[in-house]
């Protein structure tokens, strides 16, 4: 006597069959992080007000460069990677200075482009187009 599976069960044998045989993802995957999900904080230009640049200072990672976070304090996922003596532009700091938010531009384009010497009305997200994240207190030079 013949026992034949119901036709759902067959076609859910052949799934899983063919997840496992899914090739791993590529490397280059975001890293799995565990806990809470990961904060996200933007940095704000114009927090010393209407008077003085979008952001205070310029300034350049020191060398040996420094990891760009997601928010103030959240060090589990980095969110770009900076070599010694790039230009940075400092918009604002926590309280306790440990940790700046900075703006800067791209591999290969000019940080002029990030339009951020300027002042503007009221503190503000910053929308680009530069890219813009969270550095450690103590890995810049101030230059200005």
């Amino acid at each position: 006597m013949k026992h034949r599976l119901p036709c759902s069960l067959a076609v859910l044998a052949a799934l899983s069959l063919a997840a496992c045989s899914q090739p791993a993802p590529p490397p280059d995957n975001a890293p799995v992080v565990a806990g809470d999900p990961l904060a996200s904080r933007p940095v704000k230009t114009g927090t010393e007000g209407p008077e003085l640049p979008a952001c205070a200072s310029s300034s350049r990672v020191k060398p040996g460069g420094t990891d760009v976070f997601w928010a103030p304090g959240e060090t589990r996922a980095v969110k770009a990677k900076l070599a010694g003596g790039t230009p940075v532009s400092l918009c604002e700091a926590t309280d306790d200075d440990a940790w700046f938010g900075v703006i800067f531009a791209a591999p290969g384009d000019d940080p002029a482009l990030c339009n951020v010497t300027r002042p503007v009305r009221s503190a503000r997200e910053y929308q680009g187009p530069c890219r813009w994240g969270w550095i450690k207190g103590g890995t810049v030079e101030i230059a200005g």
